[in-house]
């Protein structure tokens, strides 16, 4: 497509209208470590360590060392032209049109699928509080309350982003404060059993449920990873994004280190691993133990911002990339349309009323909702092919343009031989993902979604064919 490089951040006369760059450092530096930080990461750690015991460390600390490669993918490429408004660009670039097509629909999805799953969580974080309020209530509210933060411009969307993750950021470095005094006092839990460092290995070892306890551990953590590239659909819209994005994304091993690694090093030195309740949070249970009586009102606070800051990072994402579709004709042109203030507003009503469907969720009684979960096990899928593209982006970049590689100041460390670890990475968890019944369902699912993608782009290439754009 050819886009060209250096654009003017303002428009020109006769220059079609682009996103603005009125993103600052700060929002930058907090979407990317909101994208990092899941709700999974409060509600779902439980059931990892259940699985994989204290060798959850190490499969978080495998998952961000692989996912590091890939932003930092991400990052040479965006940054090679400045045009390119997010991956699905470079993707068209450097792989073609199909790969634009297929790129920003499947993230399109992603969010969508997830955006519902985090509205359907508000409601019952909500309903913690008000049992006795009608679930469509929070629900339609949440939809509304996310169009309307997302309206005014990019920088309010930056605002919010910023301290919903200011919230998770407080609520991990409390805990690992709690954590890290409680062990350095050798606190006694309830049950007589003592803080220790030694809880890593005295319960059956590091590895205590075997290989296979390792690997399931990964088929659950992989998807607290979700949303790690929020950061380079952001980066349109960033100041500067020359100097924000690389510190952005050179942070990510720290802030995994820290978020991840951290706080489930505290959890599991404070409770032994076999005592944490894979149903509950770990985190309740932390703050109950460090004296917080209000645990459980702190903690539903906490994920009900987590869940409402996935959803809105999802809106805005979605809006862009449909966006992006829009201009370079891979989706209806009213989709492209910008406000006055540089939003993409029809691409943004389109994504909020797909989130309508939660609505139908809330009603549709418990076996949808575990056809559900096997449909976000399917998005997580999804955002694994949206990672792939990106590293096969940049080994076509490698090929067609070695002078933008050499001239670049931010290259991927490793080259060709760091994209061929990640791939055998993703290799391994998709083998991972076929050992269970319900992950296996939906490696068998999600293909009928790109052999509708397949046919849809078809459609729209035969098209464009027939009514070539006038110039």
């Amino acid at each position: 497509m050819n886009i060209a490089s250096n654009p003017a951040v303002e428009n020109k006369p006769g220059e079609e209208p682009h996103l603005a760059r009125n993103l600052a450092n700060r929002h930058l530096q907090l979407i990317a470590i909101g994208g990092t930080i899941g709700t999974g990461l409060f509600m779902g750690s439980g059931k990892t360590i259940s699985l994989a015991g204290p060798s959850i460390l190490l499969v978080y600390a495998v998952i961000g060392f692989m996912l590091f490669f890939v932003m930092r993918a991400l990052g040479e490429l965006l940054l090679s032209n400045l045009a390119y408004r997010s991956f699905a660009d470079f993707a068209g670039d450097y792989l073609g049109p199909w790969a634009q097509f297929f790129t920003g629909w499947t993230y399109w999805l992603c969010w969508i699928v997830t955006g519902i799953a985090d509205v359907v969580a508000v409601t019952g974080y909500i309903a913690f509080w008000w049992p006795a309020l009608a679930p469509w209530v929070p629900a339609l509210g949440l939809i509304t309350v996310l169009l309307l933060l997302n309206l005014p411009n990019v920088r309010n969307f930056g605002e919010i982003e910023f301290w919903f993750a200011l919230i998770k950021i407080v609520a991990i470095v409390a805990l690992i404060i709690a954590g890290v005094v409680m062990l350095s006092t050798g606190y006694v839990l309830p049950n007589g059993a003592k803080s220790s460092i030694s809880h890593l290995w005295a319960n059956g070892g590091f590895f205590p449920n075997g290989f296979f306890g390792f690997v399931a551990g990964f088929q659950i953590a992989v998807f607290a990873f979700v949303g790690v590239e929020l950061v380079g659909t952001a980066a349109a819209e960033t100041e500067n994004p020359m100097r924000n994005l690389p510190k952005a994304i050179n942070s990510i091993p720290i802030r995994i280190g820290l978020f991840y690694i951290g706080a489930l090093f505290v959890i599991i030195t404070v409770i032994p691993w076999n005592q944490v309740d894979p149903g509950k949070s770990p985190f309740v249970a932390m703050f109950s133990l460090a004296g917080l009586g209000i645990a459980a009102h702190v903690v539903n606070f906490v994920v009900l911002t987590s869940a409402t800051s996935s959803a809105n990072s999802g809106i805005y994402s979605t809006s862009r990339m449909i966006y992006g579709l829009a201009t370079s004709r891979l989706a209806p042109s009213v989709l492209g349309k910008l406000s006055n203030r540089k939003v993409p507003v029809n691409a943004l009503f389109f994504s909020c009323v797909f989130l309508l469907s939660s609505v139908v969720l809330l009603y549709a009684g418990q076996s949808i909702i575990e056809a559900f979960t096997i449909v976000t096990t399917i998005s997580a899928l999804l955002f694994m092919f949206i990672w792939s593209i990106i590293l096969a982006s940049y080994v076509q970049y490698r090929r067609k343009r070695p002078d933008l590689h050499e001239r670049s100041t931010f290259k991927m460390p490793g080259g060709h031989a760091a994209v061929a670890m990640v791939f055998a990475f993703f290799a391994f968890i998709l083998w991972a993902l076929a050992q269970k019944s319900d992950t296996a369902i939906a490696l068998k699912v999600t293909p009928i979604w790109f052999g509708l993608l397949g046919i849809a782009y078809l459609a729209i290439k035969a098209k464009r064919v027939d009514s070539p754009r006038s110039t």
